[in-house]
């Protein structure tokens, strides 16, 4: 199959206004970027970013942080060597590498306008392209809106539009906290925000949603298999590497009561539109119309087949989606 025909069966919608369209299903670049997730194994890493590509998967959402440019670079070598490109976000990370972002930092700490220069420089160099399609800061509390350096960053960010090195701006949204970014949006400053949302911690459709869907500001889901526990794989036995972050998000007794929760999950969602919980978990993202795409992380070939079936229309209705809310889980693992 060409990439042009698999391209037409997979899906897009409209990146709010920034005049983009991209697949439903994006290409997470965390895991390949070899760093918090385990040993990574760069030819796999390349297999799957073919195979995501070849299967119509036009959006590729990475950082800088993903491996001090390691991710980045791997996407620039699949465009090299596929002969074409797709749309690309990657992130400035916060100078002081902080997550999530505190309204105690100031912006001088955290994104002082020489270093989202030299930031947005150092990745189209990893990328080896001279624009990138959205840039995102890797963290966002609305308190620096009233920073004093704030205009002078928002002059830098206009600058760089201007100069075509970023062509769209956005935010990802603090995990803790998905209305730590609802006064940015309502400002119409930046076109999307990246949030992290699934079955377990559905509080970014409270208000963060629904007032993305009112500013035409498009939205980028992470995390929606909540780092693993809603692929339905693990189990109270499961044990991951010690540089795996898992060890830590999964420590003590929050991998079994997590494995108990997903166990109830699943006997929720699974049925005709979901054969498996993992399946589940991306059909419920993208049941709400002002999601534009879930970026899982895919380090394999069957990641990325896995993922791209999972969109087929079929997603859950209201009903649907009212049953799955009872099962809302709110908790910060990252800490």
């Amino acid at each position: 199959m060409k990439a042009s025909e698999a391209s037409l069966k997979l899906p897009h919608r409209p990146l709010g206004k920034t005049g983009l369209s991209i697949s439903e299903i994006g290409f997470g670049g965390w895991g390949i970027g070899k760093s918090m997730w385990g040993p990574t194994d760069d030819h796999e890493s390349m297999l799957a970013l073919h195979a995501a590509l070849d299967s119509g998967i036009n959006y590729f959402d990475t950082a800088y942080a993903y491996g001090h440019g390691h991710s980045e670079r791997l996407i620039a070598r699949l465009f090299k060597e596929a002969g074409r490109r797709a749309v690309v976000s990657t992130k400035v990370p916060p100078k002081n590498m902080e997550w999530p972002g505190h309204p105690r930092a100031k912006l001088a700490l955290v994104f002082p306008p020489d270093w989202v220069r030299l930031s947005v420089e150092r990745s189209l160099r990893n990328l080896a392209s001279d624009g990138v399609d959205l840039y995102q800061f890797h963290v966002w509390h609305d308190s620096w809106l009233k920073d004093p350096m704030w205009p002078e960053l928002a002059a830098e960010m206009a600058k760089l539009k201007t100069e075509g090195k970023v062509r769209n701006w956005g935010v990802s949204i603090n995990n803790d906290d998905p209305d730590s970014a609802v006064e940015l949006v309502k400002t119409g400053l930046v076109g999307v925000v990246q949030v992290l949302f699934n079955m377990f911690d559905q509080r970014a459709a409270d208000t963060l949603l629904p007032l993305c869907r009112q500013k035409g500001v498009g939205v980028i889901v992470r995390c929606p298999f909540d780092e693993g526990s809603l692929t339905g794989t693990l189990t109270p036995d499961t044990r991951f590497a010690p540089e795996d972050f898992r060890s830590h998000y999964f420590g003590g007794e929050r991998l079994a009561e997590t494995c108990r929760r997903a166990d109830q999950l699943a006997r929720t969602v699974i049925g005709p539109k979901a054969e498996t919980l993992a399946a589940a978990a991306l059909k419920y993202c993208l049941s709400f119309d002002s999601v534009t795409t879930v970026i899982p992380g895919m380090r394999r070939v069957s990641h990325v087949t896995f993922n791209a079936r999972a969109c087929d229309g079929r997603y859950f209705d209201a009903a649907e989606l009212a049953a799955i809310a009872k099962h809302r889980w709110v908790r910060d693992f990252y800490l």
